[in-house]
């Protein structure tokens, strides 16, 4: 097979999440967020993992997410969309049931009007300045849309990878202000915010990269191993070079590895004479630049030609693979391809 293969783990990803509802407080419920295609692992499978670790609530990014999680997990579940409620989404909305968190007047009226009794959440700006209801605009509708009985007050913390920063205070300061003695369930956290402690959890924690292995929850378990099929091998002379405009010069006889994988896989472009591949733990250089489709690696190191290399693994998780390409795990995940196998591991079928 000439494609790779992204293989996941569905008891880590349950672990983790697992670890994560026990760092949430005693009464916090610990719910899930698996948009963007449960970050480019497959939402169906993720979902249903999630599913069978205890989680209830689930969070996607817009209406046709919700869509395909609906659809993997039945009736029952909890489904809250982050983008509200759009034009053209009243239908699936009600058909589904899924729960869109209104972020501005616009969507309230529209969701009043379009599906009056339907289930809904608001979202609150607190400071991040990019979606819900700001403090003035809360105070103005809030009288009329309590009564409505919105099911979660949710807001979402800009800087909760950096516990140092005041902004995680100030939101949660503005957060208290807007929703205290309001008796609605009420989240403010996703991964980071978890971290940062209990008086960030509130009723619901909404953890999103962790679950897959990311960072900032250094004790998460890896998910992700991503293997890239070898095509074909040759023997570089010193002084012959590798790959577009010659960017890697061999000094001595190298061992070049040609690999099936390139940026229009999700591997970077930044990665180019700056990645390392795995062969049963041994590293190998990536050299040269990375193509659309190829990438070379020097495998002379290794004491047989491999069928295979890992550039995901034990050895380099997704936060390691994005120092290198200057970026984060998110970018890393919610990138790779649409043409690797994606298979999983552990669990039940998926």
């Amino acid at each position: 097979m000439a494609t790779g293969t992204i293989t996941i783990d569905l008891d880590a990803l349950a672990a983790n999440w697992q670890a994560l509802d026990r760092i949430s407080s005693a009464a916090t419920e610990t719910g899930a967020v698996v948009k963007a295609d449960g970050y480019g692992l497959g939402s169906a499978r993720v979902a249903r993992a999630l599913a069978r670790a205890g989680a209830r609530s689930f969070f996607v990014a817009v209406a046709e997410e919700g869509a395909a999680v609906r659809q993997a997990l039945g009736r029952g579940p909890a489904i809250y969309v982050l983008g509200g409620h759009m034009a053209g989404d009243t239908e699936m909305i009600g058909d589904l049931d899924l729960i869109p968190l209104l972020n501005s007047i616009d969507q309230l009226t529209r969701h009043f009007e379009a599906l009056p009794g339907h289930s809904f959440g608001i979202q609150l700006d607190t400071g991040m300045n990019r979606l819900g209801l700001e403090p003035g605009e809360w105070a103005a509708v809030a009288e009329l849309a309590l009564p409505q009985g919105p099911k979660l007050l949710m807001s979402h913390l800009a800087s909760a990878d950096e516990p140092d920063s005041p902004q995680n205070a100030d939101q949660l300061a503005a957060f208290h202000h807007m929703t205290d003695g309001i008796g609605v369930p009420r989240s403010l956290s996703a991964t980071g915010g978890i971290l940062l402690g209990p008086a960030y959890h509130f009723d619901l924690t909404r953890p999103g990269i962790g679950l897959y292995g990311g960072l900032p929850f250094a004790g998460a378990t890896g998910v992700v191993t991503l293997s890239l099929p070898v095509i074909q091998t040759r023997l570089v002379a010193p002084g012959e070079k590798v790959g577009y405009n010659a960017t890697w010069q061999a000094d001595t006889e190298t061992l070049i590895a040609t690999v099936a994988a390139g940026y229009a896989d999700g591997l970077f472009r930044t990665l180019s004479n700056n990645a390392t591949f795995y062969a049963e733990g041994t590293p190998c250089p990536l050299v040269g630049r990375v193509s659309m489709d190829l990438i070379t690696v020097d495998i002379g190191g290794l004491n047989h030609i491999p069928s295979s290399l890992d550039l995901i693994c034990a050895e380099q998780g997704v936060d390691d693979l994005a120092r290198a390409a200057g970026t984060i795990g998110y970018e890393v995940l919610t990138s790779l391809g649409a043409r690797y196998l994606r298979q999983s591991i552990g669990g039940a079928p998926a």
